[in-house]
């Protein structure tokens, strides 16, 4: 198994590239959710249980409510080491820190509709390159959608859609949107000609590092 998904996940972690740092970290359980996150989704979700239940993770934070980032980069140390007999390399250090225990996932105490995200989280080494294309390609969508057509034949509409999604070094932020920006492989009715549509739901999608689309929505 460990095996397995060090295959899978091994083209994105080979191009972490990060200085050599004196110390040792003490193991943190809460980081391992997030790095198991980007090792599984840069290897297109292996079948494995540690992939398994990073993907149950990632959908769970973006299930209402609250709405999460669903990939929190900034909480994967992938800029510091072990002390090892045996220095362990960038790829080793980060399945290390994701899969050495059964990770553990907190649960916010009080519920919001998003959670604010500070503008400092963000990965501890650059992501800049393009092999780290794939954390900038997810998107989640929170679609708050109505229309219908009054009795003088106006179209009344409500569209509160937001947009999640990641800067240059994994940093997570909510803009406006709108359901004309919400991909087709989403369950929304047609809106036109003013049909009659009232939608709730949160959509993610993403491509993996070699570029496969992949998605998921959750109606409420």
């Amino acid at each position: 198994m460990k095996h397995r998904v060090r295959t899978a996940a091994a083209a994105a972690a080979a191009a972490i590239t990060v200085s050599s740092l004196v110390g040792s970290v003490e193991p943190a359980q809460a980081h391992q959710v997030d790095c198991a996150i980007l090792l599984c989704l840069a290897g297109g979700w292996p079948a494995s249980a540690p992939c398994a239940h990073a993907r149950a993770v990632f959908i769970r934070r973006i299930t209402p409510w609250p709405i999460e980032p669903p990939l929190q980069i900034w909480r994967c140390p992938m800029g510091t080491s072990f002390s090892a007999p045996t220095p362990l390399s960038p790829m080793e250090r980060l399945y290390d820190i994701a899969f050495r225990n059964e990770p553990r996932v907190s649960v916010p105490a009080n519920p919001l509709p998003l959670v604010r995200v500070h503008s400092d989280e963000r990965a501890d080494v650059d992501i800049s390159v393009d092999a780290f294309d794939f954390v900038r390609s997810i998107r989640v969508f929170h679609i708050q959608f109505s229309q219908r057509q009054s009795r003088d034949g106006d179209c009344i509409t409500s569209d509160s859609t937001r947009l999640g999604s990641y800067g240059i070094q994994g940093d997570y932020r909510w803009t406006r949107s709108s359901v004309a920006q919400v991909p087709p492989a989403s369950e929304l009715p047609n809106t036109g000609h003013c049909n009659w549509v009232s939608y709730r739901s949160v959509f993610v999608d993403w491509r993996d590092h070699e570029g496969n689309y992949g998605f998921e929505e959750v109606r409420y």
